[in-house]
């Protein structure tokens, strides 16, 4: 299992990547990287404001939110903080499911709030009061059982 791992720009990734480097495209917001546990799967994930955020420090990354491999047979969970995998407990599938409910929700929260975003300011104070009563709803509903 890898302990840590390189930051690498690139505006292309690679046909074949090597394990222990994060590789970070921004142009086409992705990274790459081969899972840490061994198991050499390429694992791809998305940037955007619904999907992960990377942070660069000293030239290590950071990857925000927690990667769970749920799709592959390995099923790893792990941080990626300053350049460091920092492994978390597997998940049930209770709690992968509960986890991809939440995954939703912001999304649909993040794109009703950038549509609810035009408008005149009562009208979008009106939206922000509804939305801001739609999420504590959805918090109520989707409290992990941590």
């Amino acid at each position: 299992m890898n302990s840590k791992i390189q930051l690498l720009h690139v505006e292309y990734m690679p046909k074949s990547i090597d394990k222990g480097i994060l590789y970070v495209s921004r142009r086409f917001g992705v990274t790459a990287h081969k899972c840490p546990c061994g198991c050499g799967t390429k694992v791809i994930l998305p940037l955007g404001p619904c999907e992960w955020s990377i942070a660069e420090r000293n030239g290590k990354p950071t990857l925000h939110p927690s990667v769970g491999n749920w799709q592959i047979p390995c099923k790893s969970h792990y941080w990626i903080k300053n350049g460091q995998i920092e492994w978390l407990d597997s998940w049930s599938d209770e709690q992968i499911e509960a986890g991809r409910a939440k995954e939703q929700t912001r999304r649909e929260l993040y794109y009703k709030n950038k549509f609810l975003q035009r408008g005149s300011v009562w009208t979008r104070l009106k939206n922000w009061i509804l939305n801001l009563s739609y999420v504590l709803i959805s918090i109520c509903h989707c409290i992990d059982p941590l």
